[in-house]
């Protein structure tokens, strides 16, 4: 997993770097990071290795780590985090909610955004608890000074009631379903 986490991080900058070559506006490009790579290799040297190769701007890249990646490396956490901000590198949580991490603790990291996992938004707006828990994590969010991103969103309903509430952005079908790098400089271009 490690390898081939590294050789997405690096595509991943290479074709933001290619597609801002190519004149298309400056876009923040998301790479997940995996809780055994995050423990086990040094993740700040390997993005400072790939930003240096591919020229594509930190401030343009983010990383999106899990509850349970963090939770599972406490010991380096803040270290980690800290190497990866100073690059300029933005910070997710990634499905957040699902996890079993401590809200101590996250208030105390260095993290841009908070995902809300895509389990709280499918059953939106017909599940009167799961958008309790997006409401919740949208201004719980806001609170401590993060930007809030929803995964998943597929309809008209799901996306007017998180934009109610406040939700800085959203991914999912309700935009696009996954396409190619040339179809999506088309889309963007």
């Amino acid at each position: 997993i490690v390898e081939i986490g590294e050789w997405v991080l690096r595509e991943t900058c290479r074709q933001g770097r290619q597609w801002l070559d190519a004149g298309l506006p400056p876009l923040t490009l998301a790479v997940n990071v995996s809780p055994h790579q995050f423990r086990r290799s040094d993740i700040c040297a390997l993005v400072a290795a790939v930003l240096s190769e591919t020229g594509f701007p930190a401030q343009q890249l983010e990383l999106e780590i899990t509850e349970s990646g963090l939770m599972q490396n406490q010991e380096n956490v803040m270290t980690i985090l800290n190497g990866l901000r100073v690059q300029g590198v933005r910070l997710a949580i990634d499905d957040f909610g699902t996890g079993y991490s401590s809200l101590a603790y996250l208030k105390h990291f260095p993290l841009d955004v908070l995902k809300i996992d895509k389990s709280f938004i499918d059953d939106i707006p017909f599940h009167q608890d799961d958008m309790e828990i997006a409401a919740t994590i949208v201004a719980m969010g806001h609170i401590l000074g993060f930007k809030i991103l929803a995964e998943g969103v597929e309809t008209p309903e799901q996306l007017a009631f998180l934009l109610a509430k406040g939700c800085d952005s959203y991914q999912g079908y309700i935009k696009s379903k996954p396409v190619s790098a040339h179809e999506f400089a088309q889309i963007i271009g």
